[in-house]
């Protein structure tokens, strides 16, 4: 018989009916046969019989030939009921509830929730993926797979070249011995949290805050307290007041497009800040996840707080998933004195190294020619956006729902009436096609503020779904109100 069919999948699937006729541990005909039978090439037959391998129905010996494969074992079904008293025991800790460990991270979740067709993201954080470079992603990640170097283990603090890249990107007088590579801004913070703390410390953390800080210093069993914010990010007296109560030794804060808020420090306001951290003999972790999402304009983005403070107060941390790709996952810690070898050290217990592959094709596209370009061009299209999101909402909703215009981030951070809910009204959008993020999901437990949705312009395809989805929101908005 000769079925003349040069398709993989057409040749797996006229066999597959045959193959789970056969014994356990029967031989299947040759390549050399089956090449014949199908008038097929040897390497569609391979194809063919490596997709009935994934199906678990063949398995190959090499030298012997291919067999049916032994069906799996059929596994019981038992009881796991056990394991929630035991997880209660290692999450509660009813005698010593300060050391209590949370893994809550449904607030951190939402933001990688995938939504359906037919529902407008404005929740997420990352990119759509027509806003990604995926040119120089592609290209970056062809040039470098070829490169001998990329296949061999890094150096434990990461690429020099990466790191002198981060240095300069960073600025501040960094040299590369003062920066680490790191798996993404989150992992970075989470490591760099559990080094400089112990179990049942207190962290000043801002209120609202990125739902990642929370569920980060809840995980490493910490106390978190809040400090609120204004337009120019921490206020003084409040942090300088949590400090001194809370005994707290590390504080963390977006200087810069705060997320959720988009609030900005200014110079005046990093000052007063880190002398107050550096008076109580405090670390201060700079989450500086947005430098490169400035918007266009005569507005100039102030330094990082790591810049003037040759004492080390600041541990700053930068990641290029943000601008890039949400699998690009590389970011840096810098910081200066004894505390980076504490740092490396957790870094190495936690991740043991980021994988040179990734961090090459990071190096590759941040020293592309067209890396500059392509930053233009997003800060200029996320500009846009924004525009278009301040212009639609507030037509239909007044001004006092936008109190504070962002320079810069991919999100806005939005007032409801006092009787709304964020819940609610993230609940009734969703049934319009629309999904955004409510407030209280940027608070520590206790601390939440129901009046209040953050919207991201990011993950929305185009201006038009954009435009359409935040119309829509507005609708459900009032017609909330007005029932």
């Amino acid at each position: 018989m000769n079925d003349s069919s040069s398709s993989a999948e057409d040749i797996a699937a006229q066999l597959q009916g045959e193959v789970e006729a056969m014994a356990p541990a029967a031989r299947l005909p040759s390549q050399r046969e089956l090449v014949r039978r199908f008038g097929a090439s040897a390497t569609t037959i391979a194809q063919a019989l490596a997709h009935l391998s994934l199906l678990g129905l063949v398995e190959t010996r090499p030298g012997a030939g291919t067999y049916r494969a032994t069906p799996a074992r059929e596994m019981k079904i038992g009881d796991t009921s056990w394991q929630d008293a035991a997880l209660e025991l290692t999450e509660g800790l009813e005698e010593r509830p300060s050391l209590a460990r949370r893994f809550a991270a449904s607030a951190l979740s939402q933001t990688l929730t995938t939504t359906s067709p037919e529902v407008v993201d404005l929740n997420g954080g990352y990119l759509h993926p027509t806003l990604q470079p995926a040119g120089l992603l592609a290209n970056a990640l062809t040039r470098v797979s070829r490169r001998p170097e990329t296949w061999a283990r890094p150096p434990a603090a990461g690429v020099p070249a990466l790191r002198d890249w981060f240095a300069r990107d960073i600025g501040a007088g960094l040299t590369r011995h003062e920066v680490l590579i790191a798996p993404g801004g989150q992992s970075a913070l989470a490591i760099t949290l559990r080094a400089l703390t112990g179990p049942g410390d207190a962290v000043v953390i801002e209120a609202p805050t990125y739902p990642g800080t929370i569920a980060a210093a809840h995980a490493a069993s910490l106390r978190t307290v809040p400090v609120p914010l204004d337009e120019h990010g921490l206020i003084p007296e409040h942090l300088d007041e949590a400090l001194s109560r809370s005994q707290a030794r590390v504080v963390v804060a977006q200087p810069l497009h705060q997320n959720p808020t988009g609030a900005c420090m200014n110079p005046e306001r990093q000052q007063q800040i880190r002398q107050i951290v550096r008076q109580h003999d405090a670390f201060l972790i700079e989450d500086d996840f947005a430098r490169h999402l400035t918007h266009q304009g005569t507005w100039t983005a102030p330094p990082p707080l790591i810049t003037d403070d040759p004492d080390g107060t600041a541990i700053h941390i930068r990641s290029l998933t943000k601008v890039t790709s949400p699998n690009l996952r590389v970011a840096a810690i810098a910081a200066r004195g004894p505390v980076l070898g504490r740092l490396q050290s957790a870094l190495t217990i936690d991740s043991l190294l980021v994988p040179t592959v990734l961090q090459h094709t990071a190096l590759d596209v941040v020293t592309a020619p067209g890396w500059r370009r392509t930053l233009t061009t997003l800060q200029s299209e996320l500009q846009q956006r924004c525009l278009l999101s301040i212009t639609t909402l507030t037509d239909a909703l007044g001004d006092r729902v936008l109190p504070h215009r962002p320079r810069g981030g991919y999100h806005l951070w939005m007032n409801l009436p006092d009787h709304r809910s964020g819940t609610d009204l993230a609940r009734s959008a969703l049934a319009a096609g629309v999904a955004v993020t409510p407030g209280q999901n940027y608070y520590a437990p206790g601390n939440d503020q129901r009046a209040t949705i953050r919207i991201s312009y990011v993950a929305a395809p185009t201006h038009h779904d954009l435009h359409a989805s935040l119309t829509r929101l507005a609708h459900a908005l009032l017609n909330g109100e007005s029932g």
